[in-house]
């Protein structure tokens, strides 16, 4: 039986307690690893180059360097670390700003630590992860997302998408749905050429900039 490598986590904040509490968090989990933790955005670079972490836990109001600029540089120079923004703070500008330079998921501090293990778990299969409020919000702002003039989504490929801005797999969004995870593949490939992007990320990212 061959063994699974855990996920190698890397924690960005400048609260040296929340480190401690994030780095406690992930030894509860054996198949989370904390490899490296880091004060600043510039350590965080550092660490991504010495390190080689699987998914990066990014505070955004740092000192020095912010968590976006160091999410772009990091995005831009290994583009195999996987990305988490993690805040106090959920106001839209804040939230694009983090997924346009990069990152894959954007989670409140105050997630569950379950729900957290989950979306480190999604991160790295490179699924699109938010906080509930986020993904709430969005929902509410996405019945008909814009798209360009002849490019519109019809009924089906809009409720995947939402479902995609929730975070969920295509095999739960086949589940959800009622529909084959073959389905749910060929409703996903026709979102992302209508919407002109080249992932999940993408799309979420680009519904994100669509509502201001």
């Amino acid at each position: 039986m061959i063994e699974l490598k855990p996920i190698r986590v890397l924690i960005v904040d400048d609260h040296d307690m929340l480190r401690e509490g994030l780095a406690s968090f992930l030894r509860a989990y054996p198949d989370l690893e904390m490899v490296g933790e880091a004060s600043s955005g510039n350590e965080a670079i550092r660490l991504c180059r010495d390190l080689q972490p699987n998914v990066v836990l990014m505070d955004l109001i740092m000192p020095e360097m912010d968590g976006v600029t160091a999410i772009q540089i990091i995005h831009q120079e290994f583009s195999n670390i996987k990305i988490i923004a993690l805040s106090s703070f959920s106001e839209d500008k804040l939230v694009k700003s983090a997924l346009r330079a990069g990152a894959t998921g954007y989670l409140l501090k105050n997630v569950p630590a379950a729900r957290l293990a989950e979306a480190i778990r999604a991160t790295n299969a490179g699924l699109p992860t938010l906080s509930p409020e986020i993904t709430q919000s969005l929902s509410e702002k996405s019945e008909s997302p814009s798209m360009p003039t002849g490019n519109e989504l019809t009924p089906r490929e809009s409720e995947v998408l939402k479902l995609i801005i929730g975070g969920l797999s295509n095999a739960e969004i086949g589940l959800q749905l009622n529909i084959s995870t073959y389905t749910v593949k060929n409703h996903v490939s026709s979102i992302l050429v209508k919407m002109g992007v080249s992932s999940r990320t993408e799309a979420v990212s680009q519904v994100l900039q669509q509502k201001k």
